[in-house]
């Protein structure tokens, strides 16, 4: 299997099991996470990383070996790169949450 889905994989099942825990805490302090941070955050780190991404590949500036993708792409983009916004948006309004960056 190629390199790069593995990594994505692993990078975005460390970030649902970290989540996962994190919820967990949540829960016993009597403060449960909302899932709206989450989805909002992912909707829009996905659209900013498909649209910069494209970009970025469009005019050379990275690109990836194709022996080491998947080969689904999203325009120039590799599925695997968007494992990055999915992890981040699994992991930031948990950790803001549980931090207290939601109080007023």
């Amino acid at each position: 299997m190629p390199a790069y889905p593995i990594i994505a994989l692993a990078l975005v099942a460390i970030a649902v099991a970290a989540r996962l825990v994190l919820a967990a805490v949540a829960r016993r302090q009597g403060r449960p996470l909302p899932i709206a941070p989450t989805l909002i955050t992912g909707v829009v780190l996905i659209v900013l990383t498909l649209v910069f991404d494209n970009l970025m590949i469009g005019v050379g500036l990275y690109g990836y070996p194709a022996e080491q993708l998947l080969g689904v792409r999203i325009g120039l983009v590799p599925l695997e790169d968007l494992s990055y916004p999915i992890a981040t948006a699994a992991l930031l309004p948990a950790v803001w949450h549980l931090a207290g960056g939601d109080r007023g």
